[in-house]
């Protein structure tokens, strides 16, 4: 069996497909998305084609390392996004032809299934306790939401407290034998880190997320000293060199490879048994589509650090879109009770709707993050 070609697909509301077909008529399907920079990424997909045209789709390992180590300058959200979802496309090919999901070609299952949690509140959070209650009446268990709008390096106390009320209205709302998770989104620069953790001790989160920006994993250390709530980071690390050095310097408790953007199901699969190594949990990000979720799930299905997965069929970035919009079934992700089940089926457990992928991706926009200010003109973090 020999990959023949290679197609993208941009879609709405900031996802990218590849899909690869091979001589023998099996084909596979990987999502190398890297939210507001798909144009970019699509170019580095097909730069990359001219390393799988040819090749035999089940040298799996061997396709990785020659896509990374093929060239000289290596790493990075736009080269590791690319090779993720080649890597994401290889392994739902094979699982197709063998009739294996992927979680057995990688050792068999650890679990049933496993927790998924619900995003909530918005880029800038407001009704979100209706919206917790709202979730728990659905059947999740814990949900996530942004912490806080931008804050300068010092900022405002009532700002505190408006992350404050938000946390207690939503405790009120679910109890407390209910997951409520924190995205500081590198929003919060470290004096401001010091006071949010600090107060937020009595909530008993699930973990706050990103609580400085990735670089200053310094203060980082020195927050989690300080803290009991548990520390998650990682959407914005790529391999497992970036993530050795993380493990290496401690005060992270969760893990957050996004397989879109760390090297796919491969190099995550790697991320996760190093962190394993330090006692660290992993919680795969993934705010995006059908396949990057069905690979997280697959990698979940036989990860026994996993413990939540991330998922955005109720992100305020899908404007009126689901991930399952762009599959022929939406079964296998499907929740129940806030659970997912170990997808069944081949390769990657989903089967794309291309006719309805391929019409999306006709004019689809180019959707880029917001860009904030602070009060006094300078640019602050989204």
């Amino acid at each position: 069996m020999k990959i023949t070609s290679l197609t993208t697909y941009r879609v709405p509301p900031r996802w990218l497909f590849l899909k690869l077909e091979t001589d023998q008529g099996v084909t596979g399907w990987g999502e190398p998305a890297l939210e507001g920079r798909a144009r970019t990424v699509e170019s580095a997909v097909y730069e990359l084609s001219a390393y799988l045209i040819g090749r035999d789709p089940e040298d799996i390992e061997d396709i990785w390392q020659t896509l990374y180590r093929g060239g000289f300058y290596r790493g990075g959200p736009v080269l590791m996004s690319a090779i993720a979802g080649i890597d994401q496309a290889l392994w739902d090919l094979k699982g197709k032809a063998h009739g294996l999901p992927v979680w057995q070609m990688l050792g068999g299952a650890v679990r049933r299934d496993i927790q998924v949690y619900s995003w909530i509140g918005g880029d800038r959070p407001s009704e979100v306790a209706e919206a917790a209650r709202e979730r728990q009446g659905a059947g999740y268990r814990a949900v996530k939401m942004n912490a806080t709008e931008d804050l300068h390096y010092l900022d405002s106390y009532a700002k505190v407290d408006a992350v404050l009320s938000r946390v207690q209205a939503v405790r009120e709302a679910v109890g407390q034998d209910f997951g409520v998770a924190l995205d500081f989104h590198g929003r919060v620069h470290r004096a401001m880190a010091k006071v949010l953790l600090s107060e937020l001790a009595p909530y008993r989160l699930l973990f706050v997320e990103e609580p400085v920006l990735p670089e200053h994993h310094e203060a980082l250390v020195e927050l989690a000293a300080r803290s009991s709530v548990p520390i998650a980071l990682g959407e914005r690390s790529y391999s497992r060199w970036d993530f050795k050095e993380i493990l290496r310097r401690g005060g992270v408790d969760v893990l957050q490879p996004d397989l879109s953007h760390a090297g796919g199901i491969s190099e995550v699969r790697k991320i996760a048994a190093m962190a394993e190594a330090y006692d660290v949990a992993l919680a795969p990000h993934c705010p995006l589509g059908p396949v990057a979720l069905a690979a997280c799930l697959q990698l979940d299905a036989c990860t026994p650090n996993a413990f939540i997965q991330e998922q955005s069929m109720e992100i305020h970035y899908n404007e009126g879109l689901k991930p399952t919009d762009y599959l022929a079934d939406p079964a296998p992700l499907r929740f129940v009770q806030g659970r997912a089940a170990l997808p069944t089926a081949p390769g990657l457990g989903v089967t794309v709707n291309e006719e309805v992928v391929r019409a999306a991706s006709e004019g689809a926009p180019d959707w880029k993050n917001p860009l904030w200010r602070n009060r006094d003109g300078t640019v602050a973090e989204w």
